[in-house]
């Protein structure tokens, strides 16, 4: 078995921050494809307008990536972005002063 695709730094996690326009109804409605694309491709939302999705692989980011570059509607600014898992694992969340337990984090499943 390799064990090196479980690397923490082989396994990547893409973020997508976006700020859509909402004025007309057709502004409103490519928000809501935009977001309802993301969540049939596994992203879930971390805040309002940041969506994050776990990936197996750079290779498998990269798949991500694209699909969310086919998304885009023509108006708005959106940022994608990849990080590795150790980066992903190293950041803090905080509601308030009070930092919380890290609540992203996809169950890993065992196999014997």
């Amino acid at each position: 078995m390799n064990f090196d695709r479980l690397n923490q730094y082989r396994i990547m996690w893409v973020i997508v921050y976006f700020d859509l326009p909402t004025e007309t109804k057709k502004d409103r409605r490519a928000y809501q494809d935009f977001r309802k694309g993301l969540q049939k491709d596994g992203f879930r939302m971390m805040q309002y307008s940041v969506y994050f999705r776990h990936c197996n692989s750079r290779e498998n980011s990269e798949v991500h990536k694209q699909r969310v570059k086919n998304l885009m509607p023509q108006k708005g600014n959106i940022i994608v972005f990849e990080i590795t898992d150790a980066q992903f694992g190293r950041m803090e969340f905080y509601q308030g002063y009070t930092r919380i337990r890290e609540q992203y984090v996809p169950e890993q499943l065992e196999l014997f």
